[in-house]
Order: structure tokens, then sequence, then C-alpha cells
């Protein structure tokens, strides 16, 4: 299984990169030295997180990171952790993590900020509880039979533990698995579900290459999300397909970690989905009486574009500060929003080269069965939505191993510094899912007008946020974010 996203691996792995020189997806660079780790948190400027502070904090709601664990005397985590478990097989358990991983994406969901004299690393929902459950992401020899083992078993926990959210950036390629690993998820799915538990799952980084298709993101009753850049624009590693259902910020994100700084930067879709979980717990701490099927179906309501999906962003970016100033209407507590399943295969969600095909229908997947026995294909490393950088902070000279490597690593999203967006007003009432009004096809408005939010044109007619692109050179069918203004507060 895979996270997606790598923390403090440079150490490690010095001596390898010292022999093969670059390995896929990294180069060796010095590390950045910075004093601020909030200074450096854009997508919590560009998200107007301290205005929604002022609504909610994420209080009262728990939230489960399955993960490699959590370093519990991490400054900015000290205070927001509640008692979790350990089912990997490593040693000294949930509070002892295997790597900065899960340290990371708990600090992108509830980190206080305490660390440097105040100036740590924030989460979105820094009033929020992480529950850590470790599991083994390490990989080897039948490794992702295991790992899925163990996810499944700590969604039952977290289900059963009171957690409110289950956040996972991490996934296993569907084809490495076997069918009775796959009943085991989804009878774990199934139970966290109907005590109205809302999972989250990372989609993986693997869009600019396979574009594998993996659990337990592609499960149903699992919401999938994809990562995003400064401007609203997916990133080229995030994974594409219809087991996209909402995106977030995925680039360049700053965090707590294991690395010696005590903190990191990274990218993909492991960061993403921590701050979609954290958007989820904003939403349902200011909403306590909804159930997990409202505060999703507002999530996806306010989203930047929630009347047609794409493969590439789902129903849009997540903007909690929409979601907590003018919800809408939450609809019903027992019906879920998403919709009825389609059924994608590994075959059909694979990199096509150049632009993929647009999804006609707006729909989820199912469970697609597991392809190749396992003892056929080399075993995948358990992936990890991220790829981290340590940090050199106050201005420290070292040089960093930056590296992703496929078998004994784990992807993992996260992001880095970069100037806030500017902000732009909140938008109106908007009309409850699936009646919004829609531009027709081909009727797309002059360039620097757009309609009223939830009247956009559908994905793909617009050009990417604050960029014209040459005529006859439009990025890739739902890739871009609609036109103008702030992609990720309205």
């Amino acid at each position: 299984m895979r996270q997606t996203g790598r923390a403090g691996r440079g150490r490690q792995l010095a001596a390898a990169v010292a022999v093969a020189g670059v390995l896929w997806g990294w180069t060796t660079g010095p590390a950045l030295a910075v004093d601020s780790i909030r200074a450096q948190q854009w997508h919590l400027d560009a998200m107007h997180a301290e205005e929604m502070w002022r609504t909610s904090t994420g209080s009262g709601i728990t939230v489960a990171v399955i993960d490699s664990g959590v370093k519990g005397d991490a400054p900015d985590l000290v205070g927001q952790l509640v008692a979790g478990t350990d089912f990997s097989t490593k040693p000294g358990g949930e509070l002892s993590p295997s790597n900065g991983h899960g340290t990371e994406m708990s600090s992108t969901i509830a980190g206080t900020g305490k660390g440097l004299g105040g100036k740590g690393a924030y989460g979105l929902a820094p009033g929020a509880k992480i529950l850590p459950i470790k599991i083994d992401m390490d990989g080897g020899p039948g490794s992702d039979s295991r790992a899925m083992d163990e996810v499944s078993r700590a969604i039952t926990y977290a289900a059963d533990h009171n957690a409110k959210i289950v956040n996972m950036s991490l996934g296993v390629p569907v084809r490495s698995l076997q069918p009775a690993d796959v009943d085991k998820l989804r009878a774990a799915v199934d139970h966290a579900v109907s005590r109205g538990v809302l999972l989250f799952a990372a989609v993986g980084n693997t869009g600019d290459t396979d574009n594998r298709l993996e659990y337990p993101a592609s499960m149903s009753g699992v919401v999938g999300v994809g990562a995003t850049d400064q401007d609203g624009k997916v990133t080229a590693e995030s994974e594409h397909g219809p087991q996209v259902t909402l995106a977030a910020p995925g680039q360049d994100l700053y965090g707590a970690c294991t690395g010696p700084s005590g903190y990191c930067k990274g990218h993909g879709t492991s960061g993403a989905t921590a701050l979609v979980s954290a958007s989820a717990a904003l939403i349902w701490s200011a909403h306590p009486d909804w159930s997990g099927n409202q505060v999703l179906r507002v999530l996806i309501n306010t989203a930047s574009n929630p009347q047609q999906r794409s493969d590439y962003l789902g129903y849009g970016t997540v903007r909690p500060r929409i979601a907590l100033t003018d919800p809408g209407d939450p609809g019903p507590a027992n019906v879920s929003p998403l919709p009825a399943a389609a059924s994608p295969t590994p075959e059909k969600t694979g990199k096509s080269g150049g632009a993929a095909q647009p999804s006609g229908a707006a729909s989820a997947p199912a469970d697609s069965g597991p392809g190749q026995d396992p003892a056929t294909q080399p075993s995948a490393a358990p992936e990890k939505s991220s790829n981290v950088v340590p940090l050199a902070i106050g201005g420290a000279v070292a040089v960093v191993v930056l590296l992703v490597v496929v078998v004994l690593i784990v992807r993992r999203n996260r992001g880095a510094s970069a100037a806030p967006v500017p902000p732009a007003p909140l938008p109106g009432q908007q009309p409850p899912y699936g009646q919004q009004p829609q531009q027709p096809y081909g009727q797309q408005l002059p360039y620097g007008q757009q309609l009223p939010y939830g009247q956009q044109p559908p994905y793909g007619q617009q050009p990417p946020y604050g960029q014209q692109p040459p005529y006859g050179q439009q990025p890739p069918y739902g890739q871009q974010p609609p036109p103008g203004g702030n992609p990720y507060a309205g």
C-alpha cells in the first residue's frame, strides 16, 4: 500500500541517492530555511482559515488518521490526540511513528501552531481531535494484502471509537489485491457508513504515469480526493477518474513531521485529503445535529463546480468558508449525496496520453474487482499520497535528499509556501445539490465575465484560474477551475 506523500526519508536513503543520483520524481537539493511555518501555509490564506475560525474550529469532532502513527510530542499536536491503537507490526505503538507521514497529515488537519513560538504548523481545523491508528506502510512481499487488512481493521476501530471522520491518505493498487482483501474492506466501509462516519481517501499520485485505480478511494462509500495547485488547477500527479469526488490544495504544503527540524513540506493527494477531512470537521462542528450525509452534501454543493463533476476535480475544490456562511439545504439526513456507482476498471483508468476523455456521467466508482493474481506481479509498496521534504528552521544550511522510490516508499501529498490567493466576495444562496441551473454547452460567456456562483459553465469551457491560454491550447477537459475569483473561498 502506498501513502500519498513522503516525509523524513532523506536520512534513511541518503546512501542510495549518493549512488543513484536522481530517483523517480525527486532530485537532491538544499533544505529550505524558514522561521515561520504558518507564513508558508498559503492554503490557509487562500481558504480564509482565520475568518472561518471565528465561526468554527472543528471542536467536538474526532478525526481518525489511519497512517504511519503520530509523533505524540510534536509541539503543534500536544493536546490534540485522543487514545488510539496500533495494528502494524512495527514497534512502539501509535505514538511512535514509522515515518513522518501520519504526523504531517494530523498537523494538516488539527495542528495548533504552538511550535516555533506560535509560528508552527496550523491545521485547517485546529479545534478537532486526532485519533491516531497506526498501520504498516513499508511494503515488501505480500504487503498489499497485509496493509489492506490493517486498513480494514482500522476503519472498523475508528467507527467503534467515536470518530466522526476517517482520513486515509494512502492507497493500494486494485490489481494487487485478492477478492478476500476487497471483501474485508467492503465490510469495514459498510460498517462505518452504517454508523454515520465519513470516509475520505486519497486517489493517488500516478495521474501523470499509469493512473492506476486504488483502494480505498475507489470503494463506493468512500470519498475520493484529488489535489490542486495554488490556482485551483488539478496537479499533474493527481489521479483522475470517476473515483474523484472532491479536490483540495495538494501542492507545497508545510506541516509537522519527524524530520530533524520537526517540519517538512510536500505535495500530493495525501495533504489534499487531510484538508477535505478538516473541512468536514469545520462544518460538522458548526452543525452537530447534521448527519454525515448532510455534511458531505453541503461540501459538494459549495465546492467550486457542483453541477457537473469532472474526472479530474470531481465536483470541484472544497470551499468550507462558503459551507459555513451559506450552506444552503443540507438535504435528507439518511440519503447519501454520492451518485449511483459507475463501473470503472483498472484498464479504463490508465493514462491515455494527452487529455483524458471526459466522463459523461456524474458518478462514483463501484467496487472494481481485483485484477491479476498478485503472485504474477511485483509487490507494490503502500502508497502515500504526498512527497515531503524536511526543512531547516532558522536559516540553517543543510542538504536534504528529495527522492521518490517505488517499492519501499509511499506517496504523500503536501504543499509549500506561496503568496496568498486574493479574497473574493461571498456568493449568494445556491440551490440544493442536483438542482443547480447549468449553462448550455457551447454558450460560454466572454473571457473576464462569469455567471454568479452555482451557474458557471461546465468544466472544460473556461481558461485556468487567472490565465488565458492561447487559442487552441485549452487545458484538458475537467482540469481547470471556474474562471476568476478565489477557487478556495468563493
